[in-house]
């Protein structure tokens, strides 16, 4: 296969917005449409000897707002003309408990989207999953271009799916903002501390010419999850005194007005884009979902920030830069597929480098990053033109927002709880990491 055609078709489509959060998309329906021609009974290999055709369902959510997907299929088939893969929507809402209750109800579905970890604790759990060990051994499927992802989703010592696309987290940056106050950008290469006193620095004005020096959404994860980039810390052993310091050092910068009010924010639904758009915040710690988004609404004029940037994530002292957080979105095999051969030849393609590169060429962060990769994301018309923004795209270690663990879900609820009491100051810090302990000890215990 051409791999420099391959992105020349896929360079071709549009953006695909909204949809890098990996959840997105109101589609709730199901389909089983064609996600590309069907092939002719007889078709020439390429050995020039005819191969029968064959059926690959695909079990995905979100069709119609996902850029990826058909360029994919489209690069398949063209290596692979006998081959057609007709999709199946499940959509977005539920989109893993209705993965599972197809399965359980014998669904001919060959090739599975996974979409988190706790579903695909399940799902493994409820054995409908081809373990890709052997597999990934007979094809010389090196795991060390997942940057670290792949350890995080054994089940003992097996595995059963691999990433095909991995978000994680950044910091995104007004360089306008940072010119008009003559503080330098941040860099590649910043601590916590660092951090704290650049957001220190930008932060000025009142009222509505406020501008924060940083924001963190509302999500737990914005916070939270600092604390675990040591790798030393893990947040489903039940033992939360470890965020502490997180957890006063951003209650100080809110104190401050350093940062925006978590309690406003919340109560209000402020988005985060919006407040990055109208340049009220010089930084702002976010996914690289973001980076399509913030690309097109520069384009058509919604954001205000135009003159931006994007650098590594800050770490803690003595911790590789690079060193971040993500959310893996991977592909399996149903263990029932009557064309496992195919399946997994499909599966060793998507999640490849060659799958790779399609995918980066729609503006999506794939699992392996390859200079190919960095190249084709950061060459995107709307991309920041510095050397700084195409490094930060280039990570050490990635810890998933949640590792696996069959009580996951549980475990997250507790976690959100617990985050908003301490956020809105309604819980003191000490005795919600307290109550957040003793909560998950009796889920892990039960």
């Amino acid at each position: 296969m051409k791999r420099n055609k391959i992105i020349g078709m896929a360079l071709a489509l549009v953006l695909a917005l909204g949809t890098l959060a990996g959840c997105g998309g109101t589609n709730g329906g199901s389909a089983n449409s064609g996600g590309s021609t069907p092939a002719e009974n007889n078709t020439a290999g390429a050995d020039g000897n005819s191969q029968a055709p064959i059926t690959l369902k695909w079990a995905l959510w979100d069709w119609e707002a996902t850029a990826y997907n058909q360029p994919l299929i489209d690069a398949y088939r063209e290596a692979n003309p006998h081959v057609t893969i007709e999709y199946v929507d499940l959509g977005s809402t539920d989109y893993m408990t209705m993965l599972s209750t197809q399965l359980s109800g014998g669904a001919d579905l060959d090739i599975l989207t996974i979409k988190d970890i706790p579903g695909y604790a399940n799902l493994v759990k409820q054995n409908h999953l081809e373990p890709l060990k052997n597999f990934i051994q007979e094809q010389s499927i090196d795991a060390s271009k997942y940057g670290g992802t792949v350890e995080q989703i054994l089940v003992g010592d097996e595995l059963y799916a691999l990433p095909f696309r991995s978000d994680f987290w950044l910091i995104y940056y007004n360089k306008d903002l940072f010119d008009k106050a003559g503080v330098t950008y941040p860099t590649n290469d910043m601590t916590l501390e660092q951090y704290d006193e650049l957001a220190r620095k930008m932060t000025s004005g009142s009222g509505a010419e406020k501008v924060y020096g940083a924001h963190y959404h509302t999500w737990r994860s914005a916070v939270q999850l600092f604390g675990i980039l040591d790798g030393k810390q893990t947040i489903l052993d039940g033992k939360y005194e470890f965020l502490k310091p997180t957890y006063e050092r951003i209650l100080k910068q809110q104190e401050d007005g350093i940062v925006m009010d978590y309690a406003t924010l919340k109560t209000s639904s402020t988005h985060y884009s919006g407040v990055f758009y109208n340049s009220s915040v010089a930084m702002m710690n976010m996914g690289s979902w973001f980076i399509a988004t913030q690309i097109e609404k520069v384009k058509s004029g919604e954001s205000q920030a135009t003159n931006w940037g994007i650098v590594k994530y800050p770490h803690p002292e003595g911790v590789e830069p690079g060193t971040t957080l993500g959310t893996i979105t991977s592909l399996a095999v149903n263990q029932k597929s009557k064309n496992k051969e195919q399946a997994l030849d499909f599966l060793k393609f998507v999640t490849g480098e060659e799958g790779a590169a399609v995918i980066a060429s729609t503006g999506t962060i794939p699992a392996i990053k390859t200079d190919e990769v960095i190249n084709s994301i950061s060459s995107i018309d709307g991309f920041p033109a510095d050397d700084n923004s195409k490094e930060a795209l280039i990570t050490a270690k990635t810890y998933l927002e949640m590792p696996m663990h069959e009580k996951s879900a549980d475990i997250e609820v507790i976690l959100n709880e617990v985050h908003d009491g301490i956020m809105t100051k309604n819980t003191d810090i000490d005795k919600g990491l307290e109550d957040m302990g003793k909560r998950v000890q009796q889920i892990l215990n039960n």
